[in-house]
């Protein structure tokens, strides 16, 4: 029972450590070369198998039944690791929004725009709204709805007017 309680306690420092040291502790694992491995699901399932296995021992079962109990136990919390730590990784994150985002968005015309000049344009890329200088070949009056079809200049755009049926 001993040896089952020392490898959940160990377990549990490797987990501890792979939530502090994620990306370092995961590199010592980097020879298995398998996506299925992270320091996280190496912890989660020797804890497991420590604690399950020394809780099925304390109830007096016999060993064999005690050592399928903890591996049991440890497949379970170490896909759940596993799970976790991937939709972690691979959730969305919110980037930074540059201006060539706004191409092929829908905006709405703020100040006229002039056949020759510039008006303001605002339009809203991944949440943010954002307000351009915009230009176009004809004259687009404010509030018209425009398509963004070209990025001029870190604050400008070139814009048309959306196409009505």
């Amino acid at each position: 029972m001993t040896v089952f309680l020392v490898l959940g306690i160990a377990g549990l420092v490797v987990l501890a450590l792979s939530l502090v040291a994620g990306d370092l502790l995961d590199g010592a694992f980097q020879a298995l070369e398998a996506d299925w491995i992270s320091s996280a699901a190496i912890g989660g399932f020797v804890s497991a198998f420590g604690f399950g296995a020394a809780a099925s021992d304390g109830a007096g079962l016999p060993l064999p039944a005690s050592l399928a109990i903890g591996g049991g136990a440890g497949v379970v919390v170490a896909w759940f690791a596993l799970w976790l730590t991937r939709l972690v990784k691979d959730g969305p994150s919110d980037g930074t929004v540059a201006i060539a985002d706004a191409v092929g968005q829908v905006a709405r015309v703020v100040t006229d725009i002039p056949a020759d000049g510039y008006g303001v344009v605002r339009v809203v890329v991944g949440g943010h709204t954002l307000r351009f200088n915009a230009s176009a070949h004809r004259p687009i009056e404010a509030g018209a709805e425009v398509n963004v079809i070209g990025v001029l200049s870190p604050t400008a755009v070139s814009v048309t007017e959306v196409w009505q049926a």
